[in-house]
C-alpha cells in the first residue's frame, strides 16, 4: 500500500502540483487521483515517481503495511 500523505508532501517539497506529476508520468489528472485514492501504482509508475521526486527511500512510501489517513 502507498503512503499517499508522504507522497503528497514530497510533491509539495519539490514545488510541484499533483497535476504536474501526473503530466510527467504521462497520465491524466483523473488517473493520478484514482491511483492516489486506491493507494496503488504499477511498478513503472513507482520507478518514474522515484526519479521525478528524487525519493531516497522508496520502501517507506510504496511498501507500507499500515497507513494513517
Amino acid at each position: 500500500m502507498v503512503d499517499t500523505l508522504k507522497l503528497k508532501i514530497l510533491v509539495l517539497e519539490k514545488g510541484l502540483t499533483q497535476t504536474d506529476v501526473a503530466k510527467k508520468l504521462g497520465m491524466s489528472r483523473k488517473m493520478w487521483y484514482d491511483r492516489m485514492k486506491k493507494r496503488k501504482f504499477d511498478s513503472d509508475e513507482m520507478y518514474n515517481l522515484i526519479h521525478i521526486l528524487n525519493i531516497e527511500d522508496p520502501a517507506k512510501i510504496f511498501f507500507v503495511d499500515n497507513v494513517t489517513r
